[in-house]
């Protein structure tokens, strides 16, 4: 057997089920050797459990004791559960149906309406922000678009707490939930909202839970027949689990008990979603037979980050907080945390901009780097570094791998070609596989260099380079593969939603962070009111917060920084204090004892940290006002301000930057962004310390573009070129 075969990306099927146990741990082994009757599994962070439980409806289905259609597993993402479905497959086991609550629900409901209500299933309302806004309308009240998010993720959460329309005030008072709106409001606009998918004819995805139950609790003839069909259930992620998806759970079982349960109560951060941790929280006092294993040897972190990790829920309060993990690293030391304090937001992403570049330059791949916050407004700000350090980035959240247009259209080609064989004249002069797909996809827009600029061009060009790469990696894993092999594997993973990875920075929310990992992470904004966020006011939205401060902290591998800002905008008041969740972890803020003692990281301070001087406030050179926003900071201008812009100049600079990018095989921002160059052509500066003071234009991008930049503002072509050194 070659060492290619033991690839991670293209693993080997265990011949045998006892080889399905190998290289398991003590603990994963017995969660794995545990088939029948209920099991808990508390799972810490990075400690394997999809590993354990993909292993144990694996080791069952191989060793005769679990036929695989018999098992249903739930989780809660459709990335999360593809990524079960290509393990299951990879160990033996792909005929098992791994689904998320809503797909497995969605898939019963459209078999079983015909016979349980009649005619065709209502058609699904894939997105409901429009129907809420009519049903808004309707009622004659006003909401803007922030308002009209929140509201109809309130109408989400009442539904999967299964509260109906005229109880919405009186059980928000009861949760004390703070409501987007007057929840008289609220309960009106949801009594019109389900008036009008009545009248329209179209459910909704939480419809699609609720109609399940209703049909199952109805129709004792169709629950039968589900229960016969599965006897064995798994849900990972647990402590997610609402009210809800677990009156359907129940309904699935019935009366019996072969129910396999994996989740963490200390990573319990959808609250507002309905989630709820007292599911698992419970699960021994319903079933006081269950088999509990507990989950606490970290592979994922180094002893540095787990200590960060442990310390941080040495500090929780309340009921998940006593059923809390302490973590055990099984890594090599690392580095210790970077504690970080900037006197601004502008300087803490120029600073946080700077290190990701010096850990791309030490040799840590952009992809396996994250930049997490709070809320996705903070992104804009991030955005805007990276790109003036010449760092590529992609924003967490974008469509699914597969279902993008170009990676449909590069599957089409490709299966085309694999089809065609011999006879297809692309594939003359490849001799290898990869060689093979970079022909084929240079028909959809492949090239070696990646294009000039971003947006949808380079988006595309990422996706079929992910592509390229997925065949090299499986060329090298499989010697001899052709074509025709790659197209198998592609279908394989496109079902299983099973991606390869897209190169660049990790933008992210910390709450869609949730279920990744990096080899870097950086955590970013942690002030008081954004971590916590202004919004938590009671204990338990507080320990939330911690909770989620927590997911963040264990998302990452090796490398870890935290940093805080003093002030919103240079010059603003350093009024900001840096998270109370830090206090007694970074050092010179009190101790805990000997939970965060020794190793706690190490502390930068003011203009050390960003290696900048105190700035004045950036005022509106057309109206004089305060600016705060990044991109209004850059123009020097408020965003609706009116802009003297030459335009001329700024489509010669344009062109100029595309030249610049395809040259250094860089995106066009890059170089300098848009921002950047507008701002140049509204100021069109004279001199190298008139081009200096525009936001983006640093030092290093002086020396490099400013001759190039000054002589274009001065009426010629730039063309003095630019120099690498």
């Amino acid at each position: 057997m070659t060492a290619a075969t033991h690839s991670t990306l293209f693993p080997q099927v265990p011949e045998t089920a006892d080889a399905v146990l190998d290289g398991l741990d003590p603990e994963q082994r017995e969660v794995a050797l545990a088939l029948t009757g209920p099991v808990c599994v508390l799972a810490g962070a990075g400690t394997g459990k999809t590993r354990a439980i993909t292993h144990r409806i694996a080791y069952g289905v191989r060793s005769g004791r679990l036929q695989p259609a018999s098992v249903l597993a739930v989780t809660f993402t459709n990335r999360a559960a593809g990524e079960m479905r290509g393990r299951l497959r990879q160990l033996g086991a792909g005929g098992v149906q791994a689904r998320t609550f809503h797909s497995a629900a969605l898939r019963q409901l459209q078999f079983f309406w015909p016979k349980a209500v009649g005619g065709d299933l209502p058609r699904l309302l894939e997105r409901k922000i429009q129907l809420v806004a009519d049903a808004a309308a309707r009622c004659r009240i006003r909401l803007d678009r922030n308002e009209l998010r929140d509201v109809t993720g309130e109408i989400e959460w009442a539904k999967v707490t299964q509260t109906v329309p005229a109880d919405y005030p009186a059980i928000v008072a009861k949760a004390h939930r703070d409501a987007p709106r007057d929840p008289a409001e609220i309960s009106q606009i949801y009594a019109m909202y389900e008036q009008l998918k009545r009248d329209r004819s179209v459910i909704d995805f939480e419809d699609v839970l609720l109609l399940t139950v209703g049909i199952l609790q109805d129709r004792h003839d169709i629950a039968d027949q589900i229960r016969g069909q599965y006897q064995h259930f798994v849900v990972d992620e647990y402590q997610d689990v609402s009210p809800l998806q677990q009156r359907l759970l129940d309904l699935w079982l019935g009366d019996r008990d072969n129910l396999c349960v994996v989740g963490d109560a200390s990573q319990t951060i959808y609250s507002f979603t309905g989630a709820t941790p007292d599911h698992l929280l419970n699960f021994r006092t319903r079933h006081p037979g269950a088999t509990v294993v507990k989950l606490v040897r970290d592979y994922r972190s180094t002893p540095q980050v787990v200590h960060l990790a442990n310390g941080l829920l040495s500090q929780a309060r309340g009921r998940a907080a006593e059923h809390r993990l302490e973590l055990i690293s099984q890594r090599d030391p690392g580095p210790d945390p970077v504690y970080t304090e900037y006197a601004d937001e502008p300087t803490e992403a120029e600073g946080t901009a700077r290190r990701v570049r010096d850990l791309i330059a030490a040799g840590v791949p952009a992809g396996e780097i994250a930049v997490l916050y709070r809320i996705n407004a903070q992104s804009e700000v991030y955005e805007q570094a990276l790109a003036d350090v010449g760092v590529p980035y992609q924003l967490r959240g974008a469509e699914r791998f597969f279902e993008r247009q170009e990676v449909r259209e590069a599957g089409i080609a490709l299966r085309g070609a694999a089809r065609a064989g011999g006879n297809d004249s692309l594939l003359d002069d490849a001799e290898d596989l990869p060689s093979q797909v970079r022909a084929v996809l240079s028909t959809k827009g492949w090239t070696s260099q990646p294009p000039a600029g971003s947006g949808a061009v380079r988006d595309r060009w990422e996706s079929l380079a992910a592509l390229v790469r997925l065949a090299e990696d499986f060329a090298r894993a499989r010697s001899g593969a052709t074509l025709s092999d790659l197209v198998a594997e592609l279908d394989e993973r496109a079902a299983a939603q099973h991606a390869p990875t897209v190169q660049g920075v990790t933008l992210a929310s910390l709450h869609s962070a949730k279920g990744l990992e990096w080899d870097a992470v950086f955590l970013v904004g942690l002030t008081e009111g954004m971590m916590p966020i202004t919004y938590a006011k009671t204990d338990e939205q507080i320990e939330e917060e911690r909770r989620l401060l927590y997911v963040g902290v264990t998302r990452a591998r090796h490398h870890l920084t935290l940093s805080w800002a003093l002030s919103r905008s240079p010059g603003g008041r350093a009024s900001r204090r840096p998270s109370r969740f830090l206090k007694g972890l970074r050092p010179g803020s009190g101790s805990l004892g000997t939970v965060a003692s020794g190793g706690s990281g190490s502390f930068e301070r003011g203009a050390a940290a960003g290696r900048r001087k105190p700035r004045g406030p950036v005022l509106c050179r057309v109206c004089g006002a305060t600016l705060t926003e990044a991109g209004a900071m850059k123009l020097m201008r408020c965003e609706d301000c009116p802009s003297d812009m030459d335009e001329a100049l700024y489509e010669r600079l344009r062109d100029w930057r595309a030249d610049q990018a395809r040259e250094l095989g860089q995106p066009a921002y890059c170089v300098f962004t848009d921002k950047t160059l507008m701002a140049i052509a509204e100021r069109v500066p004279a001199t190298g310390g008139e081009l200096s003071s525009i936001s983006g234009v640093g030092a290093r991008k002086l020396d490099r573009f400013g001759t190039d930049v000054l002589a274009i503002c001065a009426g010629g072509d730039g063309g003095a070129g630019h120099d690498d050194g």
